[in-house]
């Protein structure tokens, strides 16, 4: 996963690498960079024809979501975690002290992200980040992202060699893009360099300092799965955790529900499905993949390492979640009726939901902020 989001515009026209590099040069040197830091990244790089082919793949979207959670919150990932729970407490206990991130959120980002740090990462780094940018990618994203890669590289704390990542430049167990690194990489083992491909210390540090920059609110659980009561009024999709304790909600688990703090109701397949309240904490982790499904991964997977149970209530067994397309095609229909629409990308916020459950509510629906194909139909969105 990547913590930046990725945009379906169409990269502009294309120009020859070693144009755009004798171009990029100017702006490298402005910003500090030698001709030897910058013939040591670039020196005689070609285009990759295989990030080119990346480039062009349409990430996923559409997975059924009781597919998608079991893939990433798997009996494998979870007794993994739980070993590394224990084999990393003492600093997973330092790192908390200091970021306020619980070990289990900590311990799950690292998991869905990187494995643990088993999946090995094959691509180069400056090598996939000219040949996007050279492309026009999503300009200049990859282009600024290669300037921050060239001033990692001028600090002298990184060897160019370990400039490994995905084909998208995302970097080390933590898969950052070089400005995150830059912004958030910390140097938690004190050995003089924040080394998030192999020191873990500094992986967790870094995790959690992302996390606590973005907002995370120590103490505060991400969310959890809730029963629905009967008659509920589906017009309500926000309150504090005492006003839904007063609308008749309780948790699944029968725990209690805390007494200060705000929660989103949250249907990721429909009032059929599972229900969830979250928390700002959950929008937290939305910064580090812009999905829904993954920071509802990443906080499933964190309970089951606490030791807590699955998701209790059935997954609708026709499970229907929008392709990317139909996503982009409901911003541009909601846009359209008036309604505010943070990206046309694909993502669905919460603003956005509710906006879907004042469409469902004209339309005699049950208003949960789930776009489900007959609502994608009824609203004139092609569905699948």
């Amino acid at each position: 996963m990547l913590a930046f989001t990725m945009s379906t515009a169409k990269a502009e026209p294309a120009e020859s690498l070693d144009h755009f590099l004798a171009q990029l040069r100017a702006d490298a040197t402005a910003r500090g960079i030698t001709p030897a830091t910058f013939a040591a990244a670039l020196g005689g790089v070609t285009p990759d024809p295989a990030v080119l082919a990346a480039m062009r793949h349409e990430p996923e979207y559409g997975k059924p979501m009781p597919a998608y959670l079991a893939s990433l919150v798997s009996p494998t990932r979870i007794a993994a975690g739980r070993r590394k729970l224990t084999q990393w407490a003492e600093t997973l206990r330092a790192v908390q002290q200091r970021f306020g991130v619980e070990p289990a959120v900590l311990v799950s980002i690292w998991g869905i992200e990187s494995a643990f740090g088993e999946a090995a990462d094959r691509w180069d780094v400056f090598r996939s980040l000219a040949t996007l940018a050279a492309a026009r990618f999503q300009h200049p994203l990859f282009r600024n992202e290669l300037l921050s890669a060239l001033t990692i590289l001028q600090q002298g704390k990184i060897p160019r060699g370990q400039f490994v990542g995905s084909w998208a430049g995302a970097m080390g167990q933590p898969q950052f893009l070089p400005s995150s690194y830059l912004r958030y990489a910390v140097d938690f083992d004190g050995d003089g360099r924040a080394d998030i491909w192999s020191s873990v210390p500094d992986v967790l540090a870094s995790i959690a300092n992302y996390l606590q920059k973005f907002g995370w609110r120590a103490g505060l659980p991400w969310g959890f799965e809730v029963v629905v009561p009967q008659k509920f009024d589906f017009r309500e999709s926000r309150g504090s955790f005492r006003q839904w304790a007063a609308r008749g909600f309780h948790r699944a688990d029968g725990g209690a529900l805390p007494d200060a703090g705000m929660a989103i109701l949250f249907f990721p397949s429909g009032a059929s499905g599972p229900a969830f309240l979250v928390t700002g904490n959950f929008v937290v982790i939305k910064t580090f993949n812009n999905s829904d499904a993954y920071a509802l991964a990443v906080g499933t997977l964190s309970d089951r390492l606490r030791g807590g149970a699955p998701v209790r209530a059935a997954w609708p067994a026709d499970d229907f979640q929008p392709s990317r397309g139909e996503r982009m095609a409901l911003q541009r229909r909601l846009a359209a009726l008036g309604f505010k629409v943070a990206d046309f990308e694909g993502h669905l916020d919460f603003d956005l939901r509710d906006a879907i459950r004042d469409q469902q509510r004209r339309f005699g629906m049950t208003a949960d902020g789930y776009p489900s194909r007959a609502f994608l139909q009824r609203l004139g969105v092609m569905a699948r």
